[in-house]
């Protein structure tokens, strides 16, 4: 009975240095491969007027891509204009390049994305329909950066 015990605590101990060097190994692959996006949120719009701000985001990395899409939309027109602006505290806001979404109106499930690269740190927030424009909804929004 006792060589039954012995040999089921040397296999639990073998498992425990295994499971020991499979977690070390998980760990330190996870330390330093980098995340493919520092944050983001999910969020929806409902019959939002042209010039609506969206929740402002804080982008710590000067590197950052920020990618903004939008699942199912709907409203007045088939082009709904995004920009993404950086809010700049006592001076006038910097404006990005306006993507114009337009896949999103093809279904409940159609997507939109837009990207602007390496744009520096600061507060972020992106604009709808800042030029005008009818009421827009959208079922999903996601921006990550």
């Amino acid at each position: 009975m006792r060589s039954l015990y012995v040999r089921s605590t040397a296999l639990h101990a073998s498992i425990r240095r295994i499971a020991v060097v499979l977690f070390s190994a998980v760990t330190v692959v996870g330390i330093f491969s980098a995340p493919a996006q520092a944050g983001s949120y999910t969020s929806s719009l409902s019959g939002v007027a042209a010039g609506f701000e969206s929740t402002r985001w804080n982008e710590t990395s000067s590197a950052t891509t920020t990618t903004i899409k939008f699942t199912g939309c709907s409203g007045g027109n088939t082009v709904v204009n995004v920009t993404l602006a950086k809010d700049i505290a006592n001076l006038p806001d910097t404006y990005y390049v306006k993507a114009a979404f337009t896949q999103c109106f093809a279904s409940s499930t159609a997507t939109s994305t837009g990207e602007w690269a390496d744009h520096g740190a600061g507060k972020y927030y992106f604009i709808v329909n800042d030029g005008g424009g009818d009421r827009v909804s959208v079922r999903t929004l996601t921006v990550s950066w």
